[in-house]
């Protein structure tokens, strides 16, 4: 069964409350009922997460969701109140720390679409659809859509894949009303960042939010926003419909551990291995490389 392979025990904090390990991020309640997020090192693929760390990838996840919820403040506010460490919390936490709003959540994947990938690419190729839209014929991996297209999602625990679902259905889960904030405001938010990252020479294929309500019902961007963990960025001077693209993400991962180097057996129950150093040290870089190009600061 997928899952993790070593799962980690929380560290134990005073005044904080632990909620949650989830892939990535250790979920915790302070004192005051708002959320301490903190993006560790881990790494998940094939619904396994790994047990090995990539260094350095929790805070450029965590830095690069704080530089892009100041660029998409004038279109939807976010759930951060400040990046302070909790009195008592280890050092290493500092750079990867948010306290949020505590927020009820959406339980729905908000996947905006440009181009052709993924498993929108397995959907269309058996039914020339993605999440029940209907496309037109002749595209292929990597093809540009005729418009971006908002393809939810549901979510899923970890160990499981989330599942596409028709917007009929998230707007059954949710209501009409909150079904059409939720499309628009992808569609939005992924609009901005699609030109943002053209600027710098990146192509924003598709990407993935999360919202929930605040105290005043108001829809608040949350968790992690526009990172290589949660969106598909492509050189663009690399870009060549046809078959999959160079991306900035884990690639480098995915492809070592379904290659004869590995040993591993995606198909069958064996956890995966330890990554060797070099696939590491290489998704490291790339993770850096997009923080980088997309922000104009060195990382440090």
């Amino acid at each position: 069964m997928p899952g993790f392979v070593d799962k980690p025990e929380p560290v134990q904090v005073p005044g904080l409350v632990h909620l949650h390990t989830g892939k990535v991020r250790e979920l915790y309640r302070n004192d005051a009922g708002d959320l301490v997020m903190v993006a560790s090192d881990r790494t998940s693929a094939y619904d396994w997460v790994l047990p090995t760390d990539i260094p350095d990838k929790g805070r450029v996840l965590t830095q690069l969701s704080l530089w892009w919820f100041e660029q998409l403040v004038d279109l939807v506010p976010n759930h951060v109140i400040s990046t302070d460490v909790p009195e008592g919390a280890p050092a290493d936490w500092a750079g990867r720390t948010m306290v949020c709003r505590s927020l009820q959540m959406v339980p729905v994947e908000c996947v905006a679409r440009g181009y052709l990938t993924g498993s929108g690419l397995l959907e269309y190729n058996e039914f020339r659809t993605v999440c029940g839209l209907a496309l037109p014929e002749g595209l292929v991996d990597g093809s540009e859509l005729p418009a971006p297209i908002f393809t939810p999602a549901t979510k899923a625990d970890v160990g499981s894949h989330d599942e596409n679902v028709p917007y009929e259905e998230v707007a059954r889960q949710v209501g009409a009303e909150t079904a059409t904030q939720l499309r628009q405001k992808t569609l939005a938010v992924y609009g901005r960042a699609r030109e943002v990252a053209r600027e710098r020479g990146l192509i924003l294929a598709d990407t993935k939010f999360e919202f929930g309500f605040d105290e005043q019902g108001g829809l608040v961007i949350a968790d992690e926003v526009l990172t290589p963990d949660s969106s598909r960025y492509w050189p663009a001077d690399q870009w060549e419909p046809g078959h999959p693209q160079p991306s900035f993400d884990k690639q480098f991962i995915r492809d070592w551990l379904t290659s004869d180097a590995s040993g591993w057996d995606r198909t069958g129950d064996t956890p995966p291995p330890q990554l060797p150093a070099e696939i590491v040290e290489q998704s490291r870089a790339r993770y850096i490389e997009a923080y980088e190009r997309l922000t104009g600061l060195p990382w440090s």
